[in-house]
């Protein structure tokens, strides 16, 4: 009996744990913003949807300690503008037109290397 509530309490500790994050969607004026989660409940994720469902706005993402880890603009479901990435001691600064990289400069914090590289 000992063994049986041993194992129901550890089935239902995992259940719990194993449970999916559920995205939240806000409506803010014409765009609804979308806050995506990581299984411990940090966000991973943060932006905006136009009326048509289309990415559009600023997003960001977070990586599990809540590091910003990306940045950029969405127009109607396409990637436009400057968008940033932060990796370790790395910034890449990657430049879209119509939804293809233009061109990625990227900067190293050891060195303050530029790289600079176009498309």
């Amino acid at each position: 009996m000992r063994n049986l509530v041993t194992v129901i309490a550890l089935i239902f500790s995992v259940t719990i744990y194993a449970q999916e994050v559920k995205p939240t969607f806000e409506k803010q004026g014409d765009l609804i913003k979308g806050t995506y989660f990581y299984e411990d409940g940090t966000v991973s994720q943060q932006g905006f949807y136009n009326k048509e469902g289309k990415l559009h706005g600023e997003w960001k993402a977070y990586d599990v300690t809540g590091k910003k880890i990306a940045m950029g603009q969405y127009v109607n479901g396409t990637k436009a503008g400057k968008w940033f990435f932060w990796s370790d001691d790395k910034l890449s600064e990657v430049n879209y037109s119509d939804n293809q990289i233009a061109d990625v400069t990227t900067w190293t914090g050891k060195d303050n290397v530029v790289v600079n590289y176009k498309n």
